[in-house]
């Protein structure tokens, strides 16, 4: 005699929902960015409300490499300070532009690095990471869920001085070559920003990396400079204010934005 289990209508809903919300914790297949440098990239300015809604479409690798929905602050280097950076006014643009498009941010960038430690094997001590390793150990975890759409650098604060800036345009180079062949991305798009006027104002020698930075992609290919030219301070002469490096995160995704359409 064969027996017929049924399910209760309403257990089959609530078993229906929490498979739905257990979906939902997992992104979809993302289009990923890598989010490198130091502290403006990572994000210095004060979140406010806005900054603090995570967008379905927006995920960001957590410290423990999962995925979450992301919100400010993307970055853990210094949590004592750490607040709004580019990376997500970055990717709701390109949402907002696209309907479609599943983005995977991958916050990497340490507060104060140079770029002498953005080397293999190369130890951080002020956030205790080693910044080259760690994100590429990242962006690797991280392509296992997407693939590799562009990096965004933000750096050179700390080589605004006069032996270092002589040397910062070879080491760049040096950087965007082997970060593109340990990731297996040599035709994925670089992305960097100059340094904030309020920086090149007190410190001189900054506007020599902004020379740099902006002559670098006359000779590397898919190298794209994007200016912070008009932008504030958050009072301190060093990092961009909430509504600056929002705006700068958009500048990201114009750039983007522009050489996608140029090479279709």
């Amino acid at each position: 005699m064969k027996t017929q289990l049924r399910l209760n209508p309403l257990l089959f809903l609530l078993l229906l929902g929490v498979c739905v919300a257990f979906r939902q914790d997992v992104p979809p297949r993302l289009k990923l960015f890598l989010l490198i440098g130091q502290s403006n990239m990572a994000g210095r300015g004060i979140p406010e409300a806005e900054d603090k809604q995570p967008h379905q479409r927006i995920w960001m690798l957590t410290k423990e490499q999962t995925w979450v929905p992301a919100r400010d602050p993307l970055h853990f280097d210094k949590p004592a300070v750490i607040g709004v950076g580019p990376g997500l006014a970055f990717a709701q643009k390109l949402v907002n532009a696209d309907k479609k498009v599943n983005i995977g941010l991958i916050p990497c960038a340490q507060g104060g690095s140079g770029i002498d430690v953005w080397v293999p094997g190369a130890y951080y001590a002020a956030t205790k990471s080693y910044p080259y390793d760690d994100a590429i150990k990242r962006a690797k975890k991280a392509l296992e869920t997407g693939e590799l759409a562009g990096i965004l650098w933000h750096q050179g604060e700390s080589d605004s001085q006069t032996e270092k800036a002589a040397v910062y345009g070879e080491k760049l180079t040096a950087l965007v070559s082997r970060i593109r062949t340990d990731l297996q991305a040599e035709n994925v798009p670089f992305f960097v920003g100059t340094l904030g006027d309020f920086y090149v104002q007190k410190h001189p020698v900054a506007a020599q990396i902004n020379t740099i930075l902006e002559a670098l992609p006359k000779t590397i290919p898919n190298m794209y400079a994007v200016s912070a030219s008009g932008l504030t301070d958050k009072g301190d002469t060093t990092h961009f204010d909430t509504s600056s490096a929002r705006t700068l995160g958009r500048r990201f995704a114009d750039a983007y934005l522009a050489q996608s359409k140029k090479h279709k």
